[in-house]
């Protein structure tokens, strides 16, 4: 009998409806999350592909199923574009470090790291999660917390900014075997070459995870740790514009130790439809105009924090060195939450977030967090940035006012439908 392939419409309408709701949400709101993009059409083709089908445990040229031909091709020139993409804006040769492109997100690229490198009970440090760390730093609730011991960093009470000294008296008194540098919802450039020092009086490998600025950083925009740090992780979307995977750059020592973490030792085979995907993105970066977006992405986020100061928010650390600031609303008299969830309504989309020092639960915040990757890859800019700030302004001033929030939503839509959104497909 014969296989029957009918369209997404026509097989499941209610998943097709649901898709369709999202591209219009997607299309209709500003997208201020700092950790969301668009991926352009052709990363979404890639990503869609047949390549979905294909089972491929191990690496190029040594891999347990046949047929990789092909596949193997795919993985080899995301590995070599990547290569070409960090090195060139590290200043680094391509083949002074080495590349995995097979984990399946950020988190578990992180994991790899562990794996490689500790045992269980070892001292790890990362910038704790209440001051703008990542879960998979060390933090209590996450298995990177319970399974080795986490000496948490943070930053100083007076500025927001990461405290280094603090950062070399815990690491000595610890003698942490893994150091990370890299961070989620911190606006500052990161010092990879003072974590690196640190590391080096104790021992420790370094480790920079660069999920939020990889677009940054291989666009020229903010430092690389790529031949500073032993591994550097990140995802592949965030500000690099690729699908939602994971990759690890390492040293070229590390890199039998990197492979086996990531397979056997913690994932079968690779999701051959995203290392394509991520292939595509890293073509994608090699064009100039990458670079133009990376610098754009980081002015849109200075304009766009300047503009907030100035109607009387305060921006953690006074302001931003890269895609993201922090607002503590404390002086506004309004819960994080209450305002994101407003916020959403009125079509400006973000999310609540702990500020350092916060005296309120982290389910319930005091503050947003924000950032301008989304919006830039629409070609806003200025203008839209100022149009933002506004918009913040008058739904905290009055979040409970519907008939406000719906105004605001009609003034979003008219702004978006003037910047075509990649990968969106419209009708």
């Amino acid at each position: 009998m014969a296989f029957l392939d009918p369209s997404l419409a026509e097989r499941d309408p209610e998943i097709a409806r649901l898709i369709s709701e999202e591209n219009k949400r997607e299309l209709e709101s500003m997208r201020l999350i700092a950790s969301e993009n668009y991926a352009s059409r052709a990363v979404m083709d890639a990503t869609g592909s047949c390549l979905g089908n294909k089972y491929s445990e191990g690496y190029p040229r040594k891999r347990y199923y046949e047929g990789q031909a092909v596949i193997d091709q795919v993985e080899e020139l995301a590995i070599a574009r990547l290569k070409q993409l960090f090195g060139g804006a590290s200043g680094v040769a391509p083949d002074s470090f080495h590349v995995n492109v097979q984990p399946y997100s950020g988190s578990p690229a992180n994991l790899a790291v562990y794996f490689a490198f500790l045992q269980p009970g070892d001292v790890v440090m990362g910038l704790g999660l209440p001051a703008g760390g990542h879960l998979t730093h060390g933090h209590t609730v996450s298995i990177t917390g319970k399974y080795f011991k986490s000496v948490p960093y943070g930053v100083r009470r007076e500025d927001h900014r990461i405290d280094l000294d603090e950062v070399r008296k815990l690491a000595k008194e610890h003698r942490p075997k893994l150091l990370w540098c890299g961070t989620t919802a911190y606006p500052r450039t990161i010092d990879f070459a003072a974590f690196r020092s640190i590391a080096d009086e104790v021992g420790a490998i370094l480790a920079a995870d660069i999920a939020h600025i990889s677009g940054l950083v291989c666009g020229g925009a903010h430092p690389s740790p790529i031949g500073v740090a032993d591994v550097v992780t990140s995802t592949t979307h965030k500000t690099f514009r690729g699908p939602r995977g994971g990759m690890i750059f390492c040293k070229k020592e590390h890199a039998a130790a990197i492979d086996k973490a990531v397979f056997p030792g913690l994932q079968g085979g690779p999701h051959n439809h995203a290392t394509a995907g991520i292939a595509v993105a890293a073509h994608e970066a090699l064009q100039p105009e990458f670079k133009a977006y990376a610098r754009a992405v980081v002015d849109n986020a200075k304009v766009l924090a300047q503009a907030l100061v100035e109607r009387g928010f305060t921006v953690t650390t006074g302001g931003t060195d890269n895609h993201l600031m922090l607002l503590d609303l404390t002086n506004k008299g309004v819960p994080g939450k209450v305002a994101a969830q407003a916020l959403d309504k009125a079509g400006v989309v973000l999310n609540y977030n702990s500020v350092p020092f916060d005296p309120r639960k982290p389910f319930d915040p005091s503050g947003l967090r924000l950032g301008t990757p989304a919006v830039t890859s629409r070609g806003m800019g200025k203008a839209e940035m100022l149009a933002i700030a506004g918009w913040i302004d008058r739904v905290v001033a009055a979040p409970a006012d519907a008939a406000l929030l719906e105004t605001i939503a009609g003034e979003v839509r008219e702004v978006c439908a003037k910047f075509p959104a990649p990968g969106i497909r419209v009708g």
